[in-house]
């Protein structure tokens, strides 16, 4: 693995934006956006498809321990609990989700407050044709790339709703800074945990995790997926032990990753010691993939920085470029 060899199928340049990850999520949070006051929310409803629909997900974990009830859609309708103390948060990264459309177009009708996000697009116009609070995030690169500027921005710009304090947003920043010299394409070497993971792939990975990085597990299938262009599989790993640990009874190409936080429940850590045993049994090669200490935000942007360097490198080591995402814009051209 070596820059020449990244670049020769990397056409796009795609690990140059990730080199830079610390520093546009930094650049982000400490941006100009004018910050909006939302009183009394007790429901938050985050709706957004693919790349965008991974900042519903974060956001779904950083508050599941709040008071605030959070729901994710990721499709074209809204819950019934919809009501003036909700808060409909919607992105759309391309401003152009036909789903996300919809969504905008129902909440206006509703008594609810709303608020969308995008990088322009249909959105955008949709917005300001119908006096819709809006704040304008750049795209950089792709969706799938713009995760931390369109993460850090709604960190700053709904402030006031979002029970997270500053500290645990710096840690983060902090953390990715860290990670960064761990994964970037300046340490090609051995040492390089997102290269040693990508390396190991050579089947359909399964990635088992704890119910707190659901969002991980979830944003890790979903970088294999575009960039990497494999198929990936994700189970909480309680559930598993209740279903589809069974289907090691026989021989796979299916490899297993155990996800586990730092601070998991007891149990959880339990359940993951059994699965491991279980898997020694049986001779069953796995990785294990372990957070960082820190609170929730810095856990899992650690963890989804790691994975999606993973994907570039195992797109370049299986000579893919991961920028197109073709069967996409197929679907997206029937629509």
């Amino acid at each position: 693995m070596d820059i020449s060899t990244i670049e020769k199928y990397d056409l796009q340049k795609m690990y140059k934006v990730y080199d830079k990850w610390p520093e546009i999520a930094r650049e982000s949070f400490e941006s100009n956006h004018e910050q909006v006051d939302f009183h009394d929310i007790d429901h938050i409803v985050f709706a957004g498809m693919g790349g965008s629909g991974t900042i519903g997900d974060l956001f779904s974990s950083i508050l599941s321990k709040s008071d605030i009830h959070v729901s994710l859609v990721k499709g074209y309708l809204l819950p019934k609990t919809v009501d003036k103390n909700t808060l409909v948060v919607t992105t759309s990264i391309s401003g152009n989700t036909s789903e996300t459309l919809t969504v905008v177009n129902s909440a206006k009708k509703i008594d609810c407050r709303l608020i969308a996000f995008s990088s322009g697009g249909k959105l955008e116009k949709f917005c300001k044709n119908n006096q819709i609070m809006f704040r304008k995030i750049p795209l950089i690169h792709s969706p799938r790339t713009s995760l931390v500027n369109f993460t850090y921005s709604i960190l700053k710009i709904l402030n006031s709703v979002l029970p997270i304090e500053k500290n645990d947003i710096i840690e983060s920043l902090n953390e990715l800074d860290i990670m960064k010299n761990k994964i970037f394409s300046h340490n090609l070497s051995d040492s390089n945990p997102s290269i040693d993971l990508a390396s190991w792939i050579s089947g359909i990975p399964v990635i088992y995790y704890p119910h707190g990085l659901q969002a991980t597990a979830t944003r890790f299938k979903s970088s294999l997926q575009e960039n990497a262009k494999i198929h990936a599989i994700i189970e909480d790993v309680i559930e598993a032990c209740h279903n589809g640990i069974v289907s090691w009874e026989k021989p796979s190409v299916v490899q297993p990753i155990l996800l586990q936080g730092k601070d998991d429940y007891i149990k959880t850590k339990e359940r993951f010691n059994i699965v491991k045993e279980f898997f020694i049994k049986k001779d069953i090669d796995f990785k294990e993939v372990h957070s960082v200490s820190g609170n929730i935000l810095t856990k899992t942007i650690s963890l989804i920085y790691m994975f999606d360097y993973t994907s570039i490198y195992k797109a370049v080591l299986s000579k893919t470029d991961p920028s197109p995402v073709l069967p996409i814009d197929y679907i997206k051209s029937r629509i």
